[in-house]
């Protein structure tokens, strides 16, 4: 287990745990809302990367860079303004930890393996539809998410961005639920032949994490170790 700093202009850090052997693959794990506890120490990320260390993938998860609330609000009071409105920089962080692992694991300069290894994106609640949204863009080899709100808010619409994503994607939610909108997501998900799987637990899975942890790294085998 190892500590990162990510480039991308934002103070964001990561916890990187790899297995033993030569990892396989790697993921990149995006954790809830920052400004609802959410972090890198986050028990069902924990559970998931435990899991997918298991099964020879290396996990990267990560704590989102400096939320400014207010600077946030003003951005979203202007229709005109980019960067940090909520929501936009951790898109970001998203991305940029996908392209941190890409180059890390790749075949560049100074990879710390021999070939290419393939890269997937989880992520959990409000890190879930930021894996939607960064996955739309940055194209990664597979995306799981659990309990993934529909829309954050202007240009944030997790649910669109589902048809922009090519590779495998696997959609984990609550059946009691409340406590975001993930409805949408799941249509769109089964439309597409997406995977669904559904829970017995609401948004914070209590007593669930093994189960979690079980669903998503068996994905992750599956799209990630056995198509290379």
């Amino acid at each position: 287990m190892s500590d990162v700093l990510l480039p991308g202009g934002r103070d964001v850090r990561g916890t990187l745990e790899e297995p033993t052997d030569d990892p396989d693959a790697i993921v990149v794990a995006a954790p809830p809302h920052p400004q609802h506890g959410g972090s890198r120490s986050d028990g069902r990320l924990v559970a998931v990367a435990e899991a997918l260390v298991e099964s020879g993938i290396a996990c990267l998860r990560f704590d989102y860079g400096a939320w400014d609330e207010s600077e946030a609000q003003r951005a979203s009071e202007d229709a005109s303004g980019d960067e940090p409105r909520a929501g936009y920089g951790e898109r970001k962080d998203v991305r940029n930890a996908v392209r941190w692992a890409r180059e890390e694991y790749g075949d560049a300069d100074g990879a710390s393996v021999a070939t290419d290894l393939p890269v997937g994106v989880f992520g959990y609640s409000f890190g879930a539809s930021l894996a939607l949204l960064a996955a739309a863009d940055v194209d990664p080899d597979a995306v799981a998410v659990l309990a993934p709100a529909a829309d954050l808010g202007e240009d944030l619409d997790a649910h669109a961005a589902l048809e922009d994503i090519e590779s495998p994607v696997h959609v984990l939610y609550g059946e009691r639920d409340a406590t975001v909108d993930w409805e949408p997501v799941i249509e769109r998900a089964r439309e597409r032949g997406d995977a669904v799987t559904a829970l017995s637990g609401d948004h914070f899975f209590l007593g669930e994490r093994d189960a979690i942890a079980d669903e998503v790294a068996t994905f992750f085998e599956g799209a990630l170790l056995e198509s290379t």
